[in-house]
């Protein structure tokens, strides 16, 4: 799925990230989304790699990366210490200054990750999520009934874990297969992946993952918008149009006190973009993304 990419394995100060790197240009990174993998790019990432050299990687805590414990206050899986991974991987490349792109928790790292480090993110492309301050502090009931999964893998350990790891090749199928949409969009390569890389392991990381955020990373957010701290890049907000966020939320107005400088685009998929409407995803970023020089 990726022809021509390398593969490594880069460790930073607290995990050990799964790396896959390829083209030349301008550095674009890659960052998934729940319950994903890097694999998530592979419609698009190829074609990309022939304007960028692209950098697509594991989020700690899911598919090949490492999955570290938690800590105390579950700040392990925090955004914070997930893009501080994504600070350390482009530097061992030799990037200190790099576009990203993220979709669903990467997303949210790529979030945290411009607030953390301005210095490093030249623009952001956000696929398909509401800023998390805004949307805990005001949740919609429809987007409440299709992301249930927030609140229940939040849940103390090992409640959540318990259940899940029960079934785990229907639970990866079901959380998969969105309202409207089903599992069509996913080829036979990615689904086997997904199935692959969901473990007890993984399950348990990503529990931690949710924990964090409505606990530690909540709170960061919270203190950034009272503080209001903005993204100081170019950033573009994607959202499918048949997604919990198109039809539940209203973006751009969640997006303007984060932001000055946005450019807002629904696209027709559901949740994922990149594996439902690739074409579409490409053409934005073409638009927004610009190739032949460094960020």
């Amino acid at each position: 799925m990726f022809e021509g990419f390398e593969t490594t394995d880069i460790e930073t100060s607290g995990a050990v990230i799964r790396v896959v790197r390829g083209g030349d240009g301008p550095p674009l990174l890659l960052l998934h989304g729940n319950p994903l993998t890097h694999v998530s790019w592979h419609k698009v990432a190829p074609a990309l790699a022939e304007r960028f050299t692209v950098v697509a990687t594991d989020l700690r805590g899911y598919g090949d990366s490492s999955k570290p414990p938690g800590g105390d206050n579950h700040e392990n899986y925090s955004f914070r210490a997930m893009a501080q991974d994504q600070v350390e991987v482009m530097a061992r490349f030799g990037f200190e200054r790099f576009f990203v792109a993220g979709h669903d928790r990467g997303a949210r790292v790529g979030h945290r990750l411009a607030l953390d480090h301005p210095d490093k993110v030249s623009r952001l492309a956000l696929l398909d999520i509401m800023p998390t301050y805004q949307l805990l502090s005001d949740i919609p009931k429809g987007w409440a009934q299709e992301s249930y999964h927030w609140f229940f893998m939040a849940q103390p350990y090992d409640f959540p874990e318990h259940f899940l790891c029960f079934d785990l090749d229907t639970y990866i199928r079901r959380k998969l297969d969105k309202k409207g949409v089903g599992l069509g969009p996913f080829t036979e390569e990615a689904m086997a992946e997904y199935v692959r890389c969901c473990t007890p392991e993984n399950i348990h990381a990503v529990c931690e993952d949710y924990r964090a955020t409505l606990g530690i990373d909540f709170d960061m957010d919270e203190a950034d918008f009272k503080a209001g701290r903005k993204i100081d890049c170019p950033v573009l907000v994607i959202w499918g149009e048949n997604s919990h966020v198109g039809r539940h939320s209203d973006p751009p107005a969640a997006w303007a006190p984060w932001a000055g400088d946005v450019i807002y685009r629904p696209l027709p998929s559901g949740h994922y973009p990149a594996e439902e409407c690739p074409e579409q995803v490409l053409a934005v970023f073409e638009e927004f993304f610009p190739a032949g020089s460094l960020p």
